[in-house]
């Protein structure tokens, strides 16, 4: 098993050294076909390999007119199984860490929560692989406040570091009957304000650790971006009593806000992964740029 991730790992690498090249190769088709169909000549610097381009083109269809890219590969086979989900904390978690966990483990649909103990990262990356976990999820606090996120997905990565706050959990709220049950609804899902290019990578990050929602579920769960501040609320809806189109929303928790400060790509366990994307905030003009949204 050790060897096998090895060799997938080294062989992801290899196809993502190779994107530069298939890029260039894609630039010179791309104005290769442009100036067929505006009846232009062919660039001068791309005369010398107009044949070979050509003929390159004529054998391309939908799914190979555009390269590919690691980010690709990432999800590539999200499609074909609903993501399986491996939940653990830091070690030594307080109560309501353990509490919040819990909780977490009803909103993310086919997860699994399990003791972290004396555990290092990287056995519990080994052993979400063996047993076909597709994301791992850990959960930080410090003084008892949850305040860190870890989403690593597998086998390749990405993973994506968020802070936590503000976070309000279903045991904290007083009005047990009127919150109700956690259902365990494949929820729809809702992002708002993910505009940017790096909003664009965390939605699809958030999106694939939750399976695809049947119809007529009632479950919605909603990613708003403000400020680069993503607030994460779970509500159910039902049919309201002012006609067919009035709908009701009950909130049934838990609420808190991410703050993404970092993306790296692989998983959790390597450190020497190469660094996406990591927030700046001692950059001059850090307060003035949205990293996620408008």
């Amino acid at each position: 098993m050790l060897r096998r991730n090895v060799r997938l790992r080294k062989e992801y690498l290899y196809r993502k050294n190779l994107e530069g090249d298939e890029r260039k190769l894609y630039d010179k088709k791309r104005k290769i076909r442009e100036a067929l169909q505006e009846g232009k000549p062919i660039p001068t610097e791309l005369r010398n390999e107009e044949a070979r381009l050509r003929q390159e083109i004529d054998l391309e269809d939908q799914n190979t007119a555009v390269p590919r890219s690691h980010i690709d590969d990432e999800y590539a086979n999200a499609t074909e199984a609903d993501p399986k989900i491996l939940l653990t904390t830091s070690r030594n978690p307080s109560a309501p860490l353990i509490r919040f966990t819990k909780e977490l483990k009803f909103v993310f649909p086919n997860s699994q929560r399990i003791n972290r103990g004396g555990q290092v990262i990287s056995e519990i990356i080994e052993t979400a692989r063996s047993h076909d976990f597709t994301d791992v999820i850990l959960v930080h606090e410090h003084r008892g406040v949850p305040d860190g996120l870890i989403i690593s997905h597998l086998p390749f990565g990405p993973t994506a570091y968020f802070g936590l706050l503000n976070v309000v959990t279903r045991h904290d709220i007083s009005d047990k009957k009127a919150i109700g049950k956690m259902p365990e609804q494949y929820p729809h899902l809702i992002f708002n304000n993910f505009t940017t290019q790096m909003g664009q990578r965390v939605a699809n990050i958030l999106k694939h650790i939750f399976p695809a929602p049947k119809l007529d579920a009632r479950r919605i769960v909603t990613f708003a971006n403000q400020s680069d501040y993503i607030s994460f609320r779970n509500h159910i809806y039902d049919k309201g009593e002012g006609g067919p189109k009035s709908i009701e929303l009950k909130e049934i928790g838990p609420r808190f806000e991410l703050r993404l400060y970092q993306v790296k790509l692989g998983t959790v366990e390597q450190n020497e992964a190469e660094i996406e994307w990591v927030i700046r905030p001692y950059m001059n003009t850090a307060k003035k740029r949205q990293f996620i949204g408008e």
